[in-house]
């Protein structure tokens, strides 16, 4: 059975509304990453962390998947195969495309983790750092975001499957974060077709079999119906 893993960035999202670490102008550029995006910028400064993320969930919730979104549920529900969609992005937009086997890597800002007992729970719109884990009861309430610095989530799983898939395709990733950008020669050591779709060339893009550059919203459609085009 023909399986296909899909790595995705933020790129897949901007189109969405959604900005990238390189938006000027955006959320991102208001802070630097050590203050919202690392575990001792959380000790620092709890109070900041927790509002930039209020700020991003709230951001996603008004966020409406796009073309290419949906164009990746079409795969997964209309291929004969396997599609497994690991992703960079927080936002949960691929899910609400309609998109079920999805692997959040990084994390999900619908999802709040205690940082004490690690337990997992649904988010509220807004989290406080007086919020009370509800399995141990300690103020130790964060999102449940990798941060720099952290393990990313699924690991084991997703190198399972790029070793077994028979295409590796990204998505809006710029190849500069570590490991998904070694994802691609991974899977390529291990006989995969890999492809590269992306606004502009990646950092990695010299490992991809092929590569097609335009907006998300355009050619991840396109490529999606070629696809299921040649297995009908």
């Amino acid at each position: 059975m023909e399986k296909i893993v899909i790595l995705t960035g933020a790129g897949i999202s901007a189109e969405s509304g959604l900005g990238t670490f390189r938006d000027e102008g955006g959320l991102w550029a208001q802070h630097r990453i050590e203050d919202v995006a690392t575990p001792e910028g959380f000790a620092r400064n709890p109070k900041l962390v927790q509002t930039f993320y209020n700020t991003r969930r709230a951001q996603a919730r008004k966020a409406e998947p796009n073309a290419a979104h949906y164009a990746l549920a079409k795969l997964e529900q209309e291929l004969t195969g396997e599609v497994v969609i690991v992703t960079q992005n927080v936002d949960g937009l691929h899910e609400r495309a309609g998109s079920k086997n999805v692997l959040h890597m990084h994390g999900f800002l619908e999802g709040a983790l205690c940082a004490a007992c690690e337990h997992r729970w649904p988010a509220p719109l807004v989290m406080h750092i007086t919020d009370r884990c509800p399995k141990c009861k300690e103020v130790a309430t964060r999102p449940d975001i990798v941060w720099f610095g952290e393990m990313p989530y699924y690991m084991e799983e997703i190198w399972d499957h790029l070793r077994s898939c028979d295409y590796f395709v990204a998505i809006g990733t710029s190849g500069n974060v570590y490991p998904a950008a070694a994802f691609v020669q991974d899977a390529g050591r291990h006989g995969a077709v890999t492809v590269e779709l992306n606004l502009e060339p990646s950092s990695v893009v010299s490992d991809f079999c092929k590569a097609e550059f335009g907006k998300a919203s355009e050619i991840v459609p396109e490529w999606v119906d070629k696809m299921l085009s040649v297995r009908k």
